[in-house]
C-alpha cells in the first residue's frame, strides 16, 4: 500500500513541474524553442517603412526650413543637414501678415467644411447602420464608390458642372432660384467649401458607420424602457457612444483639408480664396522661395500635430474610462 502511495504522488509532482515549464516557455516566446525577438521582428518592415517614408522626409523638410543658404548657380535652397547649424529664426522670417490672413481663411474654410460634412455624413451613417437592413452592403458600396475615381478627376467634373453653361446653373435657373448664370468658379468661397465637403465626406461616413454599428441596441431599449423618447435616447445614448467615431472621422478629413491646395486651385483660382496649401505650393515652386515653403510646411505640421495629439488624448482617456 505504501508503494502505491509513492507512485501516485510522484506523477502529481511531475505534472505540476511540467505545467510550470509550459507556463515559463509560453511567457518567454509562446512556444518552446522560439526566441523572444521573433514576434517583435514582424514589426520591422512597418518600422522601416515609417522611418524611410516619414521620418527621413520630415528631417529633409526641417533641413531646408532651418537653412537660409541658396545655391549660387541654380538659386535653389541648400539643406543644412547638421542640426547644430539650424537657424530657428528662419521660421519667424517666413511669417508675414499676409500669411496670417491666409491661415485664418484656411481655418474658416476647414471649419465650415468639417461642420457641414458632419451634418450631412452623420445622418447618412446613422441610416445605413440602423435602417440599412438588407441594403446595407449596397449602401456601403455606393459610399465607397467615389474612391474608385481619382480625386482630381472628380474635381474636374465639378468644373464642368459649375461653368456658366453647366448643369448647376441650368437647374437653379429652371426652378427659379437664379435669374442668370452665376460665376461659381470666379473666386466663390462657397464653391471651395462645398468642394472640400464633396471630396472628403466619404472618409467621415465610414468611421461614423463603424462606430454606430457597434452600439449595442439593448442600451437603446433600456433607455426607452426607462421612459426616454427616441430623441432623448439618441442624445443620451447614441450620440455619446458615437463620440469616438465622430472624432476619428473628423481627424481623418480635417488633417488633409488643411494641406489641400488643388481644390481651391481648380474650383476658384482666385487669390481671395487661396488656402495655406496654395501658399506652400507657390513658394516651393518659385525657385528661391523653397526655404520659406519648407518653413510653412513645418508651421502647418505643428498646427496639425496639435489636433492629432488632442485626438490621441481623448482616445486614451476614453479607454481609461472604459476600464
Amino acid at each position: 500500500m505504501g508503494f502505491n502511495l509513492v507512485l501516485t504522488v510522484i506523477p502529481a509532482r511531475s505534472t505540476k513541474a511540467a505545467s510550470t515549464s509550459e507556463v515559463s516557455s509560453s511567457r518567454s516566446g509562446g512556444r518552446v524553442g522560439l526566441p523572444r525577438w521573433l514576434w517583435p521582428s514582424f514589426a520591422a518592415p512597418g518600422l522601416g517603412w515609417l522611418v524611410l517614408l516619414f521620418l527621413v522626409p520630415i528631417y529633409a523638410v526641417l533641413a531646408v526650413a532651418m537653412s537660409s543658404r541658396l545655391d549660387p548657380i541654380f538659386a535653389t535652397p541648400v539643406p543644412e543637414w547638421n542640426p547644430v547649424q539650424w537657424d530657428p529664426g528662419a521660421l519667424a522670417d517666413a511669417w508675414s501678415p499676409q500669411l496670417g490672413t491666409v491661415l485664418v481663411r484656411t481655418f474658416i474654410y476647414v471649419g465650415l467644411a468639417g461642420s457641414l460634412s458632419l451634418l450631412i455624413g452623420y445622418p447618412v451613417a446613422y441610416y445605413v447602420a440602423r435602417h440599412g437592413g438588407k441594403l446595407k452592403a449596397l449602401l456601403l458600396v455606393l459610399i465607397i464608390a467615389p474612391f474608385w475615381i481619382s480625386y482630381l478627376m472628380r474635381m474636374l467634373s465639378w468644373v464642368n458642372l459649375l461653368q456658366p453653361s453647366g448643369y448647376v446653373n441650368r437647374i437653379l435657373m429652371a426652378v427659379g432660384i437664379l435669374q442668370e448664370p452665376r460665376g461659381w468658379l470666379d473666386g466663390e468661397p462657397l464653391t471651395v467649401v462645398l468642394g472640400l465637403v464633396y471630396g472628403y465626406i466619404p472618409f467621415l461616413i465610414l468611421p461614423l458607420f463603424a462606430s454606430l454599428d457597434r452600439i449595442d441596441r439593448s442600451l437603446l431599449e433600456a433607455a426607452r424602457d426607462l421612459g426616454a423618447n427616441p430623441a432623448r435616447a439618441f442624445a443620451h445614448v447614441t450620440l455619446p457612444l458615437s463620440k469616438q467615431g465622430i472624432l476619428a472621422g473628423s481627424v481623418i478629413i480635417l488633417l488633409p483639408m488643411f494641406g489641400d491646395y488643388y481644390t481651391p486651385d481648380l474650383l476658384s483660382g482666385a487669390t481671395r480664396t487661396t488656402m495655406f496649401g496654395n501658399q506652400i505650393y507657390f513658394f516651393l515652386n518659385s525657385g528661391t522661395g523653397g526655404n520659406k515653403g519648407a518653413a510653412m510646411v513645418v508651421i502647418l505640421s505643428a498646427i496639425v500635430s496639435l489636433l492629432m495629439f488632442y485626438y490621441l488624448y481623448t482616445v486614451a482617456r476614453a479607454a481609461k474610462e472604459a476600464r
